[in-house]
């Protein structure tokens, strides 16, 4: 039991969130476009909308280009919002030759593992 009479059941850590692909570490990434805090994208956000469809690559479409631009959204979208722990906003994804699809999508700031400050981008669905 913890000072507050609870006991802990079970806990599940960013670290084994990451390791079983539940989140996708894209810190490195992030770093590059001015982040200065770890940064993870949700996997159905990433696998769903990030990772461009088969047969897109004759669109200009690649993973790097779509993580940028999900990035410098977040960014703006952070920049303009009021100072809270959370930002939702939208992002358009070409999903086929000529169909873009709108995707809503919420940027959280917490606590990691050792309660440094950590981002998750993901679907609000995923929260």
């Amino acid at each position: 039991m913890n000072d507050d009479g609870f006991e802990l059941i079970y806990s599940y850590s960013r670290k084994q969130a990451i390791e079983d692909g539940v989140l996708v570490d894209v810190s490195e990434q992030a770093r590059a476009s001015g982040f200065k805090i770890p940064v993870c994208v949700g996997d159905n956000l990433y696998h769903g909308y990030v990772v461009p469809p088969e047969g897109m690559e004759g669109e200009g479409q690649s993973l790097e280009g779509r993580l940028h631009d999900l990035l410098e959204m977040t960014k703006n979208a952070a920049r303009n919002s009021s100072e809270s722990d959370r930002v939702y906003f939208e992002v358009l994804f070409l999903t086929s030759p000529g169909h873009l699809e709108k995707v809503r999508c919420v940027a959280v700031v917490g606590p990691g593992d050792k309660l440094e400050p950590v981002m998750t981008i993901c679907l609000p669905m995923d929260l």
